[in-house]
């Protein structure tokens, strides 16, 4: 891949910005053929995962907290982290990429590098796209992945008596977020956490062999476990004692007076996994417990078995 200059978009042209960002060098097996053609050829075993999600400068990031690799990052994360809560596995990632003009070359060349970084970290490739001037940067992102042997996990399947467990971090990048809101840098751990996730991706192909429903935690944990509520007609109730403080949100939350809690339970981005399984199995290695399932009540999620009043997540068109 050439040097990605000094220039702007606008001088580079956009013939001159795709031959900076494609890589076929990181291309797997699974791409018979990759980016120059009308469209890229990709190797299936089955049925088909498709997602798409996008990222809007102002909206998901702000340059000034983010690099240029961690939009990157975190835009193929977001759909990485999809095709797992459905207990499977990203073959490719087709990204569409839009910019003002005036944007640094060198910042869309590091953006692709990021979206080639994490994909990678799933075992899949960026295998072609699209780039267009608009406004403000966007960064749409779509994953397509093989779907587990047994059928995909849905959000469907759970029921009373289940367990609910997690895998990953969350609250971590909510956290962040109230840090770099304040204007600080510090601690590091939950600024970087806002920046991009760290997702086990393997974890959502391991849990598809037990899990009766599951879902990434992209917009709060009651939020999404809500999303399985209702697909399921029923109510989780979460523990929120189930599990310790980690000392990083303890002492961003004490710095604030504010309860490290609420940002567990409401806050997005971190895209955990949160799946059910019947009690008589095992738990897979990464998850742990946080409640149970219970028949539908009032309430499609409960807190220490009352309705929660701290809020339940993001949602685009009232936040």
């Amino acid at each position: 891949m050439d040097e990605p200059g000094t220039g702007t978009l606008a001088e580079l042209g956009e013939f001159g910005l795709i031959e900076r960002i494609v890589d076929p060098s990181g291309l797997t097996d699974a791409i018979v053929v990759g980016p120059g053609d009308d469209t890229a050829l990709v190797r299936m075993s089955g049925e088909v995962l498709i997602t798409t999600d996008m990222l809007v400068e102002g909206v998901h990031f702000r340059q000034d907290w983010s690099s240029a690799i961690d939009v990157g990052r975190r835009a193929a994360a977001a759909s990485l982290a999809d095709i797992a809560a459905m207990g499977g596995s990203t073959r490719a990632l087709v990204v569409s990429f839009g910019a003002p003009p005036s944007t640094p070359s060198a910042w869309a060349v590091a953006c692709a590098a990021g979206l080639r970084e994490e994909a990678a970290t799933a075992g899949a490739c960026v295998a072609g796209g699209d780039v267009v001037s608009s406004p403000s940067i966007v960064v749409c992102v779509t994953a397509i992945g093989d779907a587990p042997a047994g059928g995909p996990v849905l959000r469907s399947g759970a029921k009373a008596g289940d367990v609910v467990a997690i895998c990953g971090r969350f609250g971590w990048a909510a956290a962040g977020l109230a840090v770099l809101s304040r204007g600080f840098k510090s601690p590091r751990a939950l600024v970087d956490a806002h920046r991009f996730p760290e997702v086990n991706y393997a974890a959502g192909v391991a849990a598809a062999k037990g899990a009766s429903a599951m879902i990434d935690v992209s917009d709060g944990l009651i939020a999404d476990a809500g999303h399985i509520a209702d697909a399921s007609d029923v109510t989780l109730d979460i523990d929120a004692a189930s599990w310790e403080i980690p000392d990083a949100l303890a002492s961003a939350a004490a710095a604030y007076n504010v309860d490290p809690r609420v940002w567990m339970l409401t806050g997005g981005d971190d895209h955990a996994l949160l799946a059910t399984f019947s009690p008589r199995k095992k738990l897979p290695e990464g998850f742990f417990r946080i409640g149970i399932v219970v028949k539908r009540t009032d309430d499609p999620v409960l807190v220490n078995g009352q309705p929660f009043a701290g809020g339940s997540g993001y949602d685009h068109f009232k936040d």
